[in-house]
Order: structure tokens, then sequence, then C-alpha cells
């Protein structure tokens, strides 16, 4: 309900229409206000074109402006201590293995990271952006040496805490993935042609529309094939289911970041309108099946994937 394709993609065209949608940037900085911007713009031209088309467009958007919020999250806050940021952390890593999302990810991952090492000649060297303790770069790992996936994994983030703990994990359970703490904003220490693909999972929401265009373009800057993002599905039982399975962690904060997570899950329009605007470009795809959401952003010519596991 709360994708709201039809009136969203009709405010793009009105926007593009209007030259209102961004064809290009000077800067990265340039690039984030072009991006912020525009998600302001299009969010007041889809509810015109929702008002104009009848309750049955217009209820579902009031419902859609009701929920949003940039409300942050409590493992966002700088006040929070490392130590619960890590609690917070642990919860969501139980709740993603409880719906063993992260078999869902590596399954759609697999064929991408394999196709990136035919074509490069060497393991496809993959780099995950605000990946928390590291349960996706982990379960990819485990590929690596169980299916012999042609990977070399790294797993970053910004907070030193998940960052150790992600470490001590790989270091129990053996397997070859290396963590680093790394700003996904500003991808300072990453050197050119280091990577092949940059992926974040379930944390697209943390970030703003101007902050996602940036990591779509210093992907590409640094000489990734490929981008790709996955988040949940922005929709009403989401909204209330995702806090009801965060509740069952028994933590109060991880039970309202639940919340705060399905209020601001992206769109498909929005998606694929950041997605174009970082690059100028149409090569990327923008996926849904319920309960996710994947963009999947091309750098080499070569054609997005098409189809989700």
């Amino acid at each position: 309900m709360l994708q709201l394709r039809t009136a969203g993609y009709r405010a793009i065209n009105n926007l593009r229409r209007r030259r209102e949608f961004p064809t290009g940037w000077s800067c990265l900085n340039d690039l984030e206000k072009q991006a912020d911007q525009f998600l302001e713009n299009f969010h007041k031209e889809r509810l015109e074109v929702s008002r104009q088309s009848g309750l049955g467009f217009f209820i579902p958007e009031l419902i859609d402006g009701a929920l949003r919020t940039t409300k942050a999250e409590h493992m966002d806050m700088a006040a929070l201590s490392p130590t619960r940021k890590l609690q917070l952390a642990r919860a969501l890593e139980r709740l993603t293995g409880m719906l063993a999302l992260n078999q869902r990810y590596v399954s759609y991952l697999r064929s991408i990271i394999i196709d990136i090492a035919e074509r490069s000649g060497r393991n496809a060297r993959v780099l995950e952006l605000a990946g928390g303790v590291g349960g996706l770069a982990l379960a990819l790992a485990k590929e690596v040496t169980q299916q012999r996936l042609p990977a070399e994994v790294t797993s970053s983030d910004i907070v030193t805490a998940y960052v150790e703990e992600g470490v001590s994990i790989a270091k129990q359970k053996r397997l070859p993935v290396t963590f680093r703490t790394l700003d996904a904003c500003s991808f300072e220490g990453i050197e050119p042609g280091s990577f092949d693909l940059v992926i974040m999972a379930q944390s697209l929401h943390h970030f703003s529309g101007g902050q996602l265009a940036m990591m779509i373009a210093r992907s590409k800057e640094t000489g990734a094939m490929a981008f790709i993002g996955i988040d949940g599905f922005r929709s009403l039982i989401l909204a209330a289911g995702v806090p009801l399975m965060a509740s069952l962690q028994g933590i109060r904060e991880f039970t309202m970041d639940g919340l705060t997570s399905a209020r601001k899950f992206y769109s498909e329009p929005e998606l694929d309108a950041l997605a174009e605007i970082a690059t100028g470009r149409r090569d990327h795809a923008v996926l849904s099946r319920w309960p996710l959401t994947i963009t999947t952003v091309s750098f080499d010519g070569h054609p997005a994937a098409s189809t989700l596991p």
C-alpha cells in the first residue's frame, strides 16, 4: 500500500517535464543536496498527484505521510553507549537469524558474485557498508568455505564495537572475512580499484536520500562494478510487523527502533530516482518481493539483475 508506485512515478514524470529532476552534479556535496531536495519536491508533487487522482490514491498518501519520519533510531544516537549499541546490534542479528534473511540475501548475491568473478578473472572483492556485527559478511564467508564461492569478503561499520564483535565471531567460526572501521558516507581509506562489489543490507533507511546517492556515486568512483542495497519493503504490514517481531527480543529500545525503521523504509520510486540521480544513467533495477526491496546499480554496462530469489 505504501509503495505508491503509480502516484510516485507520475510525480517523477511531472518533475522531469518541469526540469526539476536533477540531471548532473559537480561534486559529491552537490549530489547530496540535489538528492535531498529532489525527495522533498517529490513528496510534495506526489501529494498533489494523489489529491488529483481521487480518494483511492489520496488516502494511502495521507497514511504514508502520517507514518513517514526522519527520527533517528536509538542505535544511531551518538549519546548511546557502545555497550548498549552492541546489545541492539546483537538483537538485530538474532531477529535476522529468526527470519533467515541472510540466507536469502546470499542466494541473491551468489549469482552476481560468480558473474563478477568470471568477468574479472579473479575472486570478486566484496565490501559491505554499515554491516553492524557482520551477519551478512559472515554468511558470505561461510559460502566461500563451504560452497567455494569465488569471493573475498570485507565488512565495515563506523561503530568500533561492532567491528570488534565481527572480528571475534569470524575468529571463533574460522571464517575468511575481514572487518574494518569505515564511515559509509565518506569511504575514507578505500583505495581506488580495491573492491568489485559494494553491498548494504538492512541499513539503507538509516541514511538520508542524499547520503545514499553519495554512497552509490562513491562506489562507482572507487572502481566497483556494482552497488547493491537491500532493505525492507515499505508497507503497512511491516510497519506493524517489524516492531512486533522486534518486541520478542525484550529490549524496549530495539522495539522502538523496529517501529522507526519500518516508517523510514524507502519506496521503489524513491530508490529508482536516487540511483538515477547518483549515476545519471538507468543501469539499475529496483526489485521487490515482500518483505524486501533490492536496488542493484551496475557501473560497467552489464545489465542489473532483474529477478529475486
